[in-house]
């Protein structure tokens, strides 16, 4: 193991650790890449063998969180296990993937066959090189949060052996993979949510209306050099799935302009907000997340779109859009562009390896306990649901006291834990 790092945060030992793995699990020969992960543990307890719990990272393309202290659901799991949090590949210290990256590739085939390299099947083969190697192979924990619950059912789906127990936040995916699905179903929650926005602040109906006016022009520019389009304006709405998200957005509104002109702090962070230079990959890979088996992605959320016209440019009052992403943003948005070939190269691709196993999750027997929340925005409550209904030995807690960040509070982690124990608690064992 290379551990490149020891130190303390407040009410934790950390480890650093970094290590490499094929670039392709299927053919090594392809060439390798970083791993890095961090090993989290109470320092009273660092000497002891305790059970290890690992973090599966939203996304897709999530870097691991950077904790500052031990509070939240960190916090409460450092009382009982080794916390693992993990970068995913190509996300933060994992060999990061960015447009520099991108633009080496000759061909867009060439930069897509890359891409397929970072999906699900590869992150949970990380993690089992992980455990096999580096914990003496021993049955882990998981705590999946988002995208996370997907990469749980495909942990389930390959590797059950490996788990004694998994918490899933927000992210039992639908088991029979359609993103044409998931955006039918998204759409209509958006619209409620900016509905709901709306009804909170409703001196932002003209507001934003005097904002999308004025950007129509297509002279107004982002500190990068980018245009600021409207559509590009609507996508902040991406941020009304988390809790303070509607505050967020109020407060971003309240200071866009000065005088008759977008200030500049205004524009300052719509390039932060929408920029994507922090996390690409969860633009490149968004979609290809329900690549399974026959069926080309072929930009759903573009194409269900089209059938709302309430989401229009011109419509009034305006609606901001979610979680969805569309082949213009690798157009407009700098950090994007070096992807564009390639994304749309993966949004044409007919055949994608299977994510999950239906028989094996059928028959699964390692406890799963869920947090479905209700009003999500991102991973829809009815698919969740009826995947929790195919899944052996899957409980679900249903809430609507959360929005899709309720991880952020401890109790929703100890709310999971009650669940394992009601079903006889953790595996135990190799």
């Amino acid at each position: 193991m290379s551990v490149t790092a020891t130190y303390t945060i407040p009410g934790m030992l950390v480890r650093d650790h970094v290590t490499p793995v094929p670039l392709d699990w299927s053919d090594p020969a392809r060439g390798r890449i970083d791993l890095f992960f961090r090993e989290l543990v109470d320092p009273g307890r660092a000497r002891e063998d305790l059970p290890c719990l690992v973090y599966l990272q939203g996304g897709p393309g999530g870097k691991g969180p950077r904790p500052l202290n031990a509070d939240g659901w960190i916090g409460q799991a450092l009382k009982t296990h080794r916390v693992i949090v993990m970068d995913q590949r190509g996300t933060g210290r994992s060999s990061r993937i960015d447009g520099r990256r991108m633009s080496a590739f000759a061909t867009a085939e060439e930069g897509a066959e890359f891409l397929a390299c970072f999906r699900a099947d590869a992150i949970v083969a990380d993690h089992e090189h992980v455990r096999r190697t580096f914990f003496g192979g021993r049955r882990w924990s998981t705590i999946g949060q988002s995208y996370g619950g997907f990469l749980t059912l495909t942990y389930l789906s390959v590797a059950p052996e490996a788990l004694s127990s998994c918490r899933v936040t927000g992210g039992l995916a639908g088991l029979d993979p359609s993103a044409a699905e998931v955006y039918r179903r998204t759409y209509p929650r958006v619209e409620a949510k900016n509905k709901e926005f709306y009804r909170r602040y409703p001196q932002h109906i003209e507001q934003v209306g005097r904002i999308a006016d004025r950007l129509a022009g297509g002279d107004v520019l982002l500190p990068d050099g980018d245009v600021l389009t409207v559509r590009r304006l609507q996508s902040l709405g991406i941020d009304f799935g988390m809790k303070p998200g509607y505050e967020r957005m109020h407060y971003l509104l309240d200071e866009a302009f000065n005088g008759d002109e977008l200030s500049a702090v205004f524009l300052h962070q719509v390039l932060a907000r929408s920029s994507y230079s922090d996390n690409p990959l969860f633009a490149a890979l968004q979609e290809s997340i329900y690549g399974h088996g026959a069926g080309a992605t072929a930009w759903a959320a573009q194409e269900e779109r089209a059938r709302h016209p309430q989401f229009a440019e011109e419509a009034r009052p305006l609606l901001f859009t979610g979680e969805m992403i569309y082949p213009w943003m690798f157009e407009e948005i700098a950090e994007l562009r070096p992807f564009r070939g390639a994304v749309e190269a993966m949004a044409a691709r007919e055949e994608w390896p299977p994510l999950y196993d239906l028989d094996r999750l059928a028959a699964n027997e390692v406890p799963v306990a869920a947090a479905v929340y209700y009003d999500d925005i991102y991973v829809d409550a009815g698919l969740q649901l009826d995947t929790a209904s195919r899944v052996g030995n899957t409980r679900c807690w249903v809430t609507n006291e959360y929005e899709h960040d309720g991880i952020s509070d401890p109790r929703v982690f100890d709310r999971l834990g009650e669940l394992i124990r009601d079903m006889g608690g953790e595996i135990i064992g190799a």
